[in-house]
């Protein structure tokens, strides 16, 4: 067995209207579902997509009005990547990121692609990656009434950045247990720390690469707004979910189980350095509930929350996500 690729990366935002202007006015993103936290219904869950929510193109937030700032440091996915069609697409994202304010780097290679980094008004870190020469995992759709022109639009997920005090403890379950295979490494950016190591699955790309940075000079990440909560990975169906789920309980970890999402099914496991992993299955997907053109308009339940909607509703405050 081997995973497809990344499904999706879930964050955290203490403010979900200022996110949805962000991600979806200034990058260009889909909200191709407006939903809550299943696991506390009081807070938003916003997922950003392409134009049809596929897998492997979605960056949701959980919304934590009181979060406090993320302290950087290790057991952190440290940064999230997000594809775009070219070289050129970057030279175009400088120009709009200068114009909204939003602080970045220079176009730099990493990994052997160009990529330019910069963070939300929350400090949340993101890589812009080029697909000029990119092979393995497709890209996804443009979303196209987006304010992006199509040859510059976000496509969907790109490597996410894992940062560890010990690599060779999640290299050893990326490929012992997961069947990730060590693709190669880069020089870190901070002077004196080893290379960052590539390692990749099922077809391979930017679609389906983790990068582990091995740091010695962090203190432990304290988790807030602007920090990534978790990382999921590519499953076809429940059969497949099932089969991961036999294979890491035989191997020790402690697991969330068989977990149903309805939009996906899951599971939940940490690996040896504390970063959360989910295994999740491509479908059902966000049009079981809403018209494809009418996605994250309205606030979205799963059957098993409908019943409790009005109660719901009353604690939310409200976010107006139509067109």
């Amino acid at each position: 067995m081997e995973f497809k690729g990344i499904h999706h990366v879930s964050a955290l935002t203490a403010a979900a209207a200022n996110n949805f202007d962000f991600y979806t006015k200034i990058l260009g993103m889909r909200l191709v579902k407006k939903t809550v936290n299943q696991d506390d219904v009081s807070v938003y869950h916003l997922f950003y997509g392409d134009e049809r929510g596929n897998p492997g193109t979605e960056l949701t937030f959980f919304e934590i009005p009181m979060a406090g700032r993320t302290r950087e440091g290790n057991n952190s996915i440290s940064a999230t990547s997000l594809r775009v069609p070219s070289d050129r697409a970057l030279d175009y994202w400088v120009e709009r990121l200068d114009k909204f304010h939003v602080e970045r780097e220079e176009i730099i290679e990493r990994a052997g692609r160009k990529t330019l980094w910069f963070r939300d008004y929350e400090g949340q870190r993101i890589i812009l990656v080029s697909d000029e020469d990119n092979e393995g995992v497709a890209a996804g759709v443009p979303w196209r009434k987006g304010p992006i022109p199509a040859e510059y639009a976000i496509t969907g997920l790109g490597p996410v950045q894992l940062t560890v005090p010990r690599a060779d403890r999640t290299v050893s379950v990326l490929t012992d247990l997961m069947g990730f295979r060590q693709k190669g490494q880069y020089p870190s950016s901070v002077a004196g720390q080893p290379d960052i190591l590539v390692l990749e699955t099922g077809e391979g790309g930017s679609g389906a690469e983790v990068h582990v940075e091995e740091r010695h000079d962090l203190p432990q990440e304290r988790l807030g707004r602007g920090g990534v909560h978790h990382v999921a990975f590519r499953v076809e169906d429940e059969q497949e979910l099932k089969a991961w789920i036999e294979q890491i309980d035989a191997a020790g970890f402690s697991n969330s189980g068989f977990v149903d999402r309805y939009y996906f099914r899951s599971l939940y496991f940490r690996e040896p350095n504390g970063i959360l992993f989910e295994v999740a299955t491509d479908g059902p997907g966000f049009d079981t509930d809403e018209h494809l053109d009418h996605l994250g308009e309205s606030l979205a339940l799963p059957p098993f929350l409908e019943p409790k909607r009005e109660q719901i509703e009353a604690k939310l405050r409200p976010l107006d996500t139509t067109p």
